[in-house]
């Protein structure tokens, strides 16, 4: 039961921080496992981690899009800097803008992929590099995030 309670604690956390309408869930990447909140409409995507102060390093949002096209993510009110993984339809990660900076204000910067990218996975700042991200890497998504369409 012990080894329980950081899970369950875990999922609580993140449940207090989900905005309405968004789905959790959990991703693993590079043997490392993560809570997300799981977005998969526009509304939720325009909105995003804006006006939050903290992400934990095991916590992160999973944006889900319909198609793979090249995507380009921006920090508008966004307080926290993020490290912003973009994956393609087979889920391997075409591209990582790490460090990217907050902005209060406008203008703020867009962060481009380098590729088709199906699936955005935002994370603390330095985690990319802390797990030793790179290109190819495959995400596994636990649970049938499609079906949130």
């Amino acid at each position: 039961m012990k080894h329980l309670l950081p899970l369950v604690l875990t999922w609580l956390a993140a449940a207090c921080t989900a905005r309405i309408g968004h789905q959790l869930g959990a991703v693993d990447l590079r043997g490392q496992h993560f809570s997300t909140e799981v977005v998969t409409d526009e509304a939720g995507r325009e909105y995003g981690l804006m006006n939050r102060t903290t992400l934990t390093q095991d916590h992160g949002m999973l944006f889900v899009f319909p198609d793979a096209a090249p995507r380009g993510f921006w920090m508008k009110n966004t307080l926290i800097p993020l490290d912003i993984l973009y994956f393609d339809t087979n889920r391997r990660l075409v591209s990582t803008q790490k460090n990217v900076p907050p902005c209060k204000a406008d203008p703020c910067a867009t962060y481009p992929s380098k590729g088709p990218a199906r699936y955005v996975l935002e994370l603390s700042a330095g985690t990319a590099s802390r797990i030793g991200a790179q290109s190819g890497d495959v995400l596994k998504i636990d649970g049938d995030v499609e079906t949130a369409q």
